[in-house]
């Protein structure tokens, strides 16, 4: 019977799953570290780092209030961005 291989056919394309969208990936929320925990990161001092606020060329901060903090990946493209290979490079 010609009408039953269709009907078949037909059931199966109904009753296949369709393909699940995937999981929502839950975003890491942003890591906020003071000035001291900054500094302990680069491995420098809490006052250059307040030194390079003042005057600049310092990595990116944020200001909550009175309170500085630093997010790490701004730590990161900073120290990036300050990669040379010789000391005679300006940075």
């Amino acid at each position: 019977m010609p009408g039953f291989s269709w009907i078949n056919q037909e059931l199966f394309v109904m009753r296949t799953p369709l393909p699940s969208s995937p999981a929502p990936v839950a975003s890491t929320p942003e890591e906020y570290l003071t000035r001291q925990e900054a500094a302990e990161y680069l491995k420098l001092s809490a006052s250059h780092l307040a030194k390079l606020a003042v005057t600049g060329g310092g990595p990116l901060m944020c200001r909550l209030g009175r309170a500085v903090r630093y997010r790490r990946r701004d730590l990161d493209a900073w120290t990036s961005a300050g990669a040379c290979r010789s000391t005679s490079e300006a940075a």
